[in-house]
């Protein structure tokens, strides 16, 4: 596929018809492989050998560091579709941030969730409000308000608009999150993954976590089309009662 091909193929994908037909033909494709991938990597993660001071605790870090990372990457997401509804006014860059934002909380949720009772035996509580854990609980309070503005607000262009460009500012949050480990002093161990001078986690944690992240990233992208189809035809059946309603007067 060439360039310009490629470039018409996502310029046609702004017509809401032609991508509920791209999703239909996807989804099944994204599921199965979604399974394939969960079961593959719990397989290896329950295999891992027992950290010699977490014991069997470590496994949940085959659940809370993907959660962890998809919470941000889904915010990230929501970023890119803000720039699109501002900037190149994109008919579905709204439909991807709106549908986006329920999939995020829940990720941070269970990045929350997981942290605390990872936590409580390593730490001896089940919160600190140290740097990182507030800064992800400030993105779970960030997508839980995203939710209920898009929920209050009426008028779906400037319910977008004004979206849009609070996702844009709240986006400072998510270098906050990554970064917050080097710039304070917190409970949370630096990197051990993307590192400049490469993996500090021996091979044998290494592969299943890795396998757990792209598992987790393919869930992500398979529950995102799945609402963001939802969310289309949510809104053709509110813009056919509308025209219903004018009708009738």
């Amino acid at each position: 596929m060439t360039f310009t091909s490629a470039a018409n193929f996502v310029t046609g994908l702004a017509n809401p018809t032609r991508f509920l037909s791209v999703v239909a033909k996807l989804l099944p494709w994204m599921a199965g492989i979604t399974v394939v991938l969960f079961v593959v990597g719990l397989f290896m993660s329950f295999q891992a050998p027992e950290d010699y001071q977490q014991g069997m605790t470590v496994r949940i870090m085959f659940i809370h560091v993907p959660s962890a990372w998809l919470a941000m990457m889904c915010y990230t997401v929501m970023a890119l579709s803000a720039i699109g509804t501002l900037v190149w006014r994109h008919p579905l860059a709204d439909v991807s941030a709106k549908a986006a934002a329920p999939i995020g909380a829940a990720f941070t949720f269970l990045a929350l969730l997981t942290g605390s009772l990872w936590g409580k035996p390593m730490w001896g509580t089940w919160w600190v409000w140290d740097a990182r854990l507030t800064s992800v609980f400030v993105l779970f309070l960030m997508y839980l308000g995203l939710i209920a503005l898009n929920r209050a607000m009426d008028d779906p262009t400037r319910s977008a608009k004004v979206s849009a460009i609070i996702i844009l500012v709240g986006y400072v949050n998510i270098p906050i999150i990554k970064f917050s480990v080097d710039w304070w002093n917190t409970l949370h161990q630096p990197a051990s993954v993307i590192r400049l001078d490469g993996p500090t986690i021996h091979p044998s944690m290494l592969y299943p976590l890795l396998i757990m992240a792209v598992a987790f990233t393919m869930l992500f992208f398979t529950l995102h089309l799945m609402a963001m189809r939802n969310e289309i035809w949510r809104r053709r059946v509110s813009a056919l009662r509308r025209q219903a309603a004018r009708s009738a007067v």
